[in-house]
């Protein structure tokens, strides 16, 4: 990392957290304070046609823009993803009924995941990028759902699809045609390569 630029991930997300870790890269976490639904809700109010891609830079760019107000001096990380399906962006469970009926829904069908990654310095956004990955979950039976659920238990509240692929959700899936790291809502490669650009890793 550059001796006077510090990296902070405005993030409490553990996934992303794990992702930035294993890349083997020096960081800071200082979680942001927003009202993503706030922000959400107000975006698709203002305009109902918004890309689903917009609100998830949107919502990053906001975590970063918090944060880099409280460490001006620091290059911060700002991380969100949305679920969209026909149209609709999907929001975290808030029970694990929610997350059952979240599943029918999707089951058979494709979604996509749009991970939107940002960084800000000193209030200000200087880098933005979005992945998307598209996952079609297979025609699974009830049975298969409530196992899951059982074995996953209150951790399918913490995503906003009601799975996360590095567990036994993966079993309710048809195919998957993206990055890892974009499922898990932080693309690494890009990030990876701006911060190289910037003098932060080595090169």
């Amino acid at each position: 990392m550059s001796a006077r630029t510090r990296l902070v991930l405005a993030s409490g997300s553990t996934a992303r957290r794990a992702l930035l870790q294993g890349a083997g890269v020096a960081f800071e976490v200082r979680p942001a304070d927003v009202d993503e639904a706030a922000l959400r809700d107000g975006l698709l109010a203002a305009d109902a046609g918004v890309s689903h891609e917009s609100v998830a830079l949107a919502l990053a760019e906001a975590k970063a823009l918090a944060v880099s107000a409280e460490v001006p001096d620091a290059l911060v990380i700002g991380a969100d993803q949305v679920l969209s399906f026909e149209g609709r962006l999907f929001e975290k469970p808030k029970s694990i009924a929610e997350a059952r009926a979240q599943l029918l829904s999707l089951r058979g069908k494709t979604h996509a995941l749009h991970s939107a990654t940002v960084l800000a310095e000193a209030g200000e956004i200087t880098w933005r990028n979005v992945e998307t990955a598209v996952l079609t979950l297979r025609d699974f039976g009830e049975s298969a759902l409530d196992a899951y659920l059982a074995r996953a238990g209150e951790t399918v509240l913490t995503s906003v699809g009601a799975y996360r692929i590095e567990g036994p959700a993966v079993q309710l899936f048809a195919e998957i045609d993206g990055d890892h790291a974009t499922i898990l809502g932080l693309p690494l490669l890009p990030l990876l390569k701006e911060l190289r650009r910037r003098a932060m890793l080595v090169a």
